[in-house]
């Protein structure tokens, strides 16, 4: 077995460790540009929701691993604050197509912009291959850990 394997784990611990608290710090402060009653785990929601421009609250929960009744919760917070909406899914008028507000696309732009230029900042220095290597390892981990 690879001696070097043990250490190298316990320093992506660290390492994990060290952006999960940084990312929570910015979760609080990107969610509060979006809506000062915004909570901060409602961001990766708006994110989805941007990324799909319409999806059903079952396949949402499903991409996000969470249960229907957590999610449809956090849906419904989000639509209390004008952010997120429902339609009636054409496919199936017993379900609905979830997706962003006008208000509440151009809030989660302004604050996206914000992010992305925190992100752009601590990147600028690395070589643009770094970067796509990167975004490659950490896709990759993201979809091995679940």
């Amino acid at each position: 077995m690879d001696e070097q394997l043990p250490e190298s784990l316990r320093e992506v611990e660290h390492e994990l460790t060290a952006l999960l608290r940084r990312g929570r710090a910015i979760s609080w402060e990107i969610a509060s540009e979006v809506h000062p009653n915004l909570e901060p785990n409602a961001y990766g929601l708006l994110l989805w929701l941007r990324r799909s421009g319409s999806i059903r609250l079952t396949d949402l929960a499903a991409r996000l691993g969470v249960g229907k009744g957590t999610l449809s919760r956090q849906i419904q917070s989000l639509e209390g604050l004008g952010l997120v909406r429902r339609d009636p899914d054409p496919s199936d008028r017993r379900a609905a197509q979830l997706s962003l507000t006008e208000e509440g696309q151009r809030r989660f732009d302004a604050a996206r912009a914000s992010r992305l230029r925190q992100i752009r900042r601590a990147l600028e220095s690395w070589p643009r291959q770094d970067v796509e290597e990167f975004a490659r390892l950490m896709r990759r981990f993201n979809d091995a850990w679940g």
